[in-house]
């Protein structure tokens, strides 16, 4: 249910679940970064912790000044995402070297990639949980010992049109009436970064919805959000959860499970900022024109509808 001032509004309902119906249910995750210790410290006092779903890994680093980022073997694509302008990073991935200036998203090819990222802010990290080594490191890793049967498997989308490289798309996207945020893709993920807002947003335009059988990464970089989130009834009441209204600030990464009903608002008297991750890309969002802003670097699958 959006509001119809949301761009959300003009999606077809929700599509069939590609998974059985669950007999279950599965809780949601609310990972805040600072309230754990790091999983690791560099000497340069950058701190890195990281949080998963089903079905993707998140780093969140606060860079001190220098770290650098090594992937050996990368099975897939992965993400970087720089949201300040006060950050920068030479990236060298199968040998190319790729200069990311602050306030960027860039997509990195599997293989061997080494970042080294200078200035002083957040920067963060998206994989596919096909990264194996990265899920024992998740703060939440204990709620995933066991398969969430709710979650479609995970099936990439098509590979570039030119083939894998470092691509780097700018933060700096203008607002156009009718798309929905700012959206990239790649094989394996999708990512949408909502534009800030300013104060809390209105309580009577909030965009109750509901996944069929994809789980939402939703991280916070800036502000204070509660997360709504119902689970709907099945026929086993041992099932039944109560709503969940959880406050989180910045940064934390809140992972929404399906089948819930759910919407994120922005409480925070200042800046707030939520980025919605997804693996792999979503159709529905992908099917309406112009939202996808690398549309043309990635095809989607013939079933894209």
């Amino acid at each position: 249910m959006y509001d119809t001032t949301d761009p959300r509004a003009v999606l077809a309902p929700s599509a069939t679940p590609s998974t059985a119906p669950a007999t279950g249910s599965y809780p949601a995750d609310y990972v805040v970064f600072r309230d754990a210790p790091p999983t690791a410290e560099d000497s340069s006092g950058s701190r890195h912790w990281y949080a998963r779903g089903q079905n993707f890994v998140v780093g969140y680093s606060d860079c001190a000044g220098a770290m650098t980022v090594r992937r050996t073997r990368q099975p897939d694509e992965w993400v970087l995402l720089l949201p300040g302008a006060q950050i920068s990073a030479n990236i060298t991935a199968n040998g190319q070297v790729t200069r990311a200036e602050g306030y960027c998203l860039a997509i990195l090819p599997p293989g061997d990639t080494e970042v080294e990222i200078t200035g002083h802010g957040q920067v963060v990290q998206i994989f596919t949980s096909n990264a194996a080594d990265l899920l024992p490191l998740a703060i939440n890793a204990d709620s995933y010992e066991f398969e969430h049967r709710n979650v479609a498997a995970f099936r990439p989308w098509p590979t570039a049109v030119d083939g894998p490289r470092a691509r780097v798309y700018s933060l700096d996207v203008p607002r156009a009436e009718g798309r929905l945020g700012r959206i990239w893709r790649c094989s394996t993920l999708m990512v949408n970064l909502s534009f800030p807002i300013e104060g809390p947003r209105d309580e009577t335009r909030l965009s109750p919805h509901s996944h069929p059988d994809f789980e939402q990464g939703s991280l916070v970089v800036a502000g204070e959000y509660v997360h709504h989130i119902r689970w709907p009834w099945t026929p086993d009441r041992r099932t039944w959860r109560d709503d969940e209204h959880e406050v989180c600030g910045s940064p934390s990464l809140t992972v929404i499970p399906p089948p819930t009903v759910h919407t994120s608002q922005a409480i925070g008297p200042a800046r707030n900022h939520l980025i919605d991750i997804f693996a792999p890309p979503r159709y529905d969002f992908s099917a309406r024109p112009g939202w996808v802003l690398n549309a043309a670097d990635y095809p989607a699958p013939p079933d894209a509808g």
